[in-house]
């Protein structure tokens, strides 16, 4: 069956119903606990128009950082003290790190959370970006900025389920190769939630 494309009207829908339960690493890792508290973060998951059709804004971190280097990411970060909410602190770190300013996102909603094997209780958010936004990256902080197709994205065919061996432990995580990016764990996690509830939106409107 082929995918339909996934409109603003579809993002829309999903995201009219409240978030449901938090979901993590250990969704597809159930014998995985952290005995340590969790610390909060925040992301924007920011949805571009663009001519094709929606294409999600992600980002690659430097190797040179010493958490996740290397991965592909969604802007955000730690929550600071003077974030005054988990949304503040996402489009704060929008700014810092792409030059995304608050007023150029309009913010359709928040995501289930989204716990790490890392230690991070993240809070993601949902937002359509204004025309014309050309990302600038922040040395230091972002390698590279580049998009993915939300239809690439949304389609269940797109999700592979994987699995490494992290100190001698086999981890599963979900997956989403694009091109010469690999998109995966807790950002590919996030997107899979996401593409469950626009299914589920639809489904419910074709009812």
């Amino acid at each position: 069956m082929s995918f339909v494309p996934v409109s603003e009207a579809d993002l829309r829908r999903a995201l009219l119903a409240p978030p449901g339960a938090a979901r993590g690493d250990h969704d597809l890792n159930p014998g995985f606990r952290r005995k340590t508290p969790l610390r909060p973060a925040a992301v924007l998951c920011p949805v571009a128009r663009r001519a094709h059709g929606l294409s999600v804004i992600l980002t690659q971190r430097p190797l040179s950082l010493r958490e996740h280097p290397g991965q592909i990411a969604f802007p955000g970060g730690k929550l600071d003290r003077a974030d005054a909410s988990p949304l503040a602190a996402a489009l704060r770190e929008s700014r810092e790190e792409i030059g995304l300013a608050p007023e150029q996102v309009e913010v359709l909603g928040a995501l289930e959370g989204y716990a790490t094997g890392t230690g991070y209780a993240i809070t993601p958010f949902l937002g359509l970006v204004a025309d014309g936004f050309s990302p600038r990256p922040e040395p230091g902080e972002v390698e590279a900025v580049f998009e993915t197709p939300l239809d690439f994205l949304m389609d269940f065919r797109s999700h592979q389920r994987m699995s490494r061996v992290y100190g001698g432990v086999e981890r599963h995580f979900w997956a989403m190769p694009w091109r010469d990016r690999f998109i995966w764990g807790a950002t590919a996690g996030m997107l899979r939630g996401l593409a469950e509830r626009v299914a589920a939106a639809r489904e419910a409107s074709a009812a």
